[in-house]
């Protein structure tokens, strides 16, 4: 190898505090930017320990899977992972649950999208931001951009840089520093206005907290890039605890600028906030930012369905169709099923325009919930089995257990279980079939195979053999 190219190699090396960085970037999207004022409506202000809580919850997942990404790297991650813990099926199901989930959110970010447009533009329905928020994202992925990770990396400062605004700003209105705030502040203390809902409701807001963590398992995926795997717990550590401060510290201001009467799943809870006659133009500017934001994570999660369909279909989990890709370079077949699967969550929010988020984010939320439960279930097989850690895994599972069971106690979040099982259901049916045909397929080659072993010695002494073998030999001699 020429110098070059190992110097080359070793830049693409990340130091556990750059990877850090990297997952509070590519972690902070809709789910934080607007799901959250979905949880506080639920909930109220005790969502504040649901976050906490999610955060702990993510760390065991991400720990699960830093770790046999460090002792055994996969190129398929936590689908290979679940193929040699469990089998085939196992793999089958766990990259086609990735794939749903991934797509669910999709529709969940386009029809945030669609909310955060519709700020200026009212009157418009949501479908038509939806589908061309849809066309935009599909026409970048089938195209290709080699620039896109710059791009991404400026996004992303984009993100914390807002963050950054709407802290100080809201410092700077709490104060009395600038006026003509359009609530009246308050800071929840007794136990009614922290739990307005009761347990009830904190359970059943669990599951939007854990949706605003989504995409550490991309991160666990990035771990066997670091100069020492063995340190990608604590870029783990470092990035949960920021992401949980952040997400506390911004939530806690909101809640203590904005009635709970007032958060809605239509708008951003941080600009509510920033509404004051002194700062005008800072929610326009802020909603601009969200908008930017949540297309990068949109089209984030856009390369990776289509990665996921292109493994699937090459491996034999989908059908070949969807790996060929148009003049060997664009991956037309597999764009056209997500397209699909776009184009009924546009449909959707024509029909649901008022309840769509809601439906769509709790069910993207727990099939997301689903395939961590098969990174913690793989690393029970796949790695030693320590007291902590089986604690750890346990800790994990239950959490998981509690965020989805939550959306049983709520009428919006309700559907969205429904449409997770059926799904779940699909996936089941087709990994039994697609086992079967396997299975058959094995079986039938196995005799061939022994009929094909026993044929020589029986056929031997066979005239016909014989035969055969003279009418070759004059041939050759012909």
């Amino acid at each position: 190898m020429s110098k070059a190219s190992e110097a080359s190699t070793e830049e693409k090396k990340l130091k556990w505090w750059q990877l850090s960085l990297l997952g509070v970037a590519g972690t902070i999207g809709t789910g934080y930017f607007l799901g959250s004022s979905l949880a506080i409506s639920i909930g109220g202000p005790a969502v504040l320990l649901g976050y906490i809580l999610a955060a702990l919850g993510t760390y065991v997942v991400f720990d699960a899977l830093a770790r046999m990404t460090s002792d055994h790297p996969e190129q398929g991650s936590f689908r290979s992972y679940a193929k040699k813990a469990f089998g085939s099926w196992a793999g089958f199901a766990s990259g086609w649950v990735y794939w749903f989930s991934e797509l669910l959110i999709m529709g969940s970010q386009l029809t945030a999208l669609s909310i955060f447009s519709r700020f200026w533009f009212p009157n418009v329905p949501l479908w038509i931001f939806a589908a061309g928020f849809g066309i935009v994202g599909l026409c970048i992925v089938f195209f290709g951009n080699k620039g896109f990770d710059r791009v991404e990396n400026v996004l992303a400062i984009i993100k914390i840089a807002a963050i950054l605004m709407f802290l100080v700003l809201a410092i700077a209105l709490l104060a009395g520093w600038i006026g003509g705030t359009k609530y009246e502040h308050n800071v929840p203390l007794s136990m009614t206005e922290i739990f307005p809902k009761g347990g009830i409701g904190l359970w059943s807001a669990f599951l939007f907290a854990f949706y605003a963590y989504g995409g550490i398992e991309v991160l666990g995926i990035m771990s066997y890039r670091l100069q020492k795997p063995e340190e990608a717990p604590k870029a783990g550590k470092v990035m949960l605890i920021s992401l949980s401060t952040v997400y506390v510290v911004s939530i806690g201001l909101a809640l203590t600028m904005v009635p709970l009467g007032a958060f809605n799943p239509k708008e951003s809870p941080f600009v509510l906030a920033l509404s004051s006659d002194h700062l005008a133009f800072v929610p326009h500017l802020f909603n601009g930012v969200l908008i930017v934001a949540g297309f990068s994570t949109m089209t984030a999660s856009l390369y990776a369905v289509t990665s996921m369909m292109l493994t699937l279909a090459q491996e034999g989990d989908a059908p070949r169709l969807f790996s060929r890709k148009w003049k060997k370079k664009y991956p037309l077949f597999a764009l056209s099923l997500i397209g699909c699967g776009l184009i009924v969550t546009i449909v959707m929010s024509l029909l649901l325009p008022g309840k769509v988020y809601e439906y769509v984010t709790t069910a993207a939320g727990l099939m997301l919930m689903y395939n961590w439960l098969f990174i913690l279930l793989s690393s029970g097989r796949l790695l030693k089995a320590g007291r902590f850690s089986v604690v750890k895994r346990w800790i994990g599972l239950v959490l998981i257990g509690l965020a989805i069971t939550g959306t049983l106690f709520h009428s919006l979040s309700r559907p969205g279980f429904f449409i997770s099982l059926l799904l779940v259901l699909l996936i089941g049916i087709s990994d039994m079939i697609v086992q079967r045909v396997r299975k058959k397929k094995k079986n039938e080659e196995s005799s061939t195979t022994d009929q094909g072993e026993k044929e020589p010695h029986n056929t031997l002494e066979s005239p016909s053999f014989h035969i055969t073998g003279i009418r070759l030999r004059k041939s050759k001699l012909k």
